[in-house]
């Protein structure tokens, strides 16, 4: 293997994106362990899963990105550590046939250990799993291609929010409940505010591609005054957890978000066309989302 094909597996692999699929199972996991009904080994085959599935959409989504020209499109200026793709095929680093193999590896690899999950664990995790399939193929490839059609942030609200969340419950007690659904929703959102951040930086590319996202439909500057909405919802949800969630008010610790939301919020205001040339915004958001799943599972374990 070349050091350039490692590179690009690591970039696909991309640790710093894929802890959110590991924070999203933590606030699963949190009501799981206040029940005293969960098992690590479980957990473990369950993050295998995701992490594979993972991979294997940041695979697919760099073939379908950069045919569509709009990796291709990012100028320089613009590329940042979040955004713009994986870039394995844009800078040469694996070619279409080692991407797409990639991506039917570790698809594979996903499906394999979904399918340990279904027979030996738990049987209606296969609804949730081919939901979440169908949902990652989905963001970025055909028919719908929904990131193209400015409902790629609504997908990721299911995926990294109820999806994953009540999985990982379903998986641990062999039931699901609506406590665990609320619990999921304010995570959803800080994960949609991340997407949103990072769809600043693509903004030019993404419109001369055609990928018609949120921000490349509203434009920079009306896209930044949406973002505190985003947040508001999320912190009105924290403080309503105690009686939609029937949790304890230490859920409140999610409130840990707050300063992260607030920095992102008040830089992409004032700055809307660059801001992440000068502040890391999206380090500030993706801290957030991380914040909020610390925060309320310490909140729900030992409130």
């Amino acid at each position: 293997m070349t050091p350039e094909v490692r590179e690009g597996i690591w970039r696909l692999a991309d640790p710093k994106i894929s802890i959110t699929s590991v924070a999203a199972m933590l606030v699963g996991l949190a009501p799981a362990i206040r029940a005293d009904r969960y098992s690590w080994t479980w957990l473990a085959v369950t993050a295998l899963a995701l992490f594979c599935m993972e991979v294997a959409k940041n695979a697919w989504g760099d073939v379908i990105d950069y045919d569509s020209g709009a990796d291709l499109a990012v100028r320089p200026q613009d590329r940042t550590a979040f955004s713009g793709g994986k870039r394995v095929m844009v800078d040469e680093l694996l070619t279409r046939a080692q991407t797409w193999a990639v991506a039917a590896i570790f698809g594979g690899a996903g499906v394999l250990l979904g399918a340990v999950i279904v027979f030996l664990r738990e049987p209606y995790a296969a609804l949730i799993g081919v939901l979440g399939v169908v949902l990652g193929w989905s963001y970025h490839g055909p028919p719908l291609k929904l990131v193209y059609r400015g409902l790629g942030e609504l997908d990721v609200v299911i995926c990294y929010g109820p999806l994953i969340v009540l999985s990982t419950y379903l998986i641990q007690t062999h039931e699901l409940n609506w406590a665990v659904f609320w619990l999921s929703l304010p995570l959803g959102l800080f994960i949609a505010a991340f997407l949103w951040v990072n769809e600043f930086p693509d903004y030019e590319a993404d419109r001369g591609a055609g990928k018609r996202n949120l921000v490349a439909r509203l434009g920079r500057r009306n896209a930044s005054r949406v973002l505190p909405w985003i947040y508001a919802l999320a912190f009105g949800l924290i403080m309503a957890l105690p009686w939609l969630a029937a949790v304890p008010l230490a859920a409140w610790l999610g409130f840990l978000a707050l300063p992260f939301a607030i920095f992102a919020c008040w830089h992409t205001w004032k700055q809307p066309e660059d801001f992440y040339r000068s502040r890391p915004v999206q380090p500030a958001a993706l801290l957030a989302f991380n914040a909020y799943a610390i925060g309320v599972a310490a909140g729900v374990i030992w409130g």
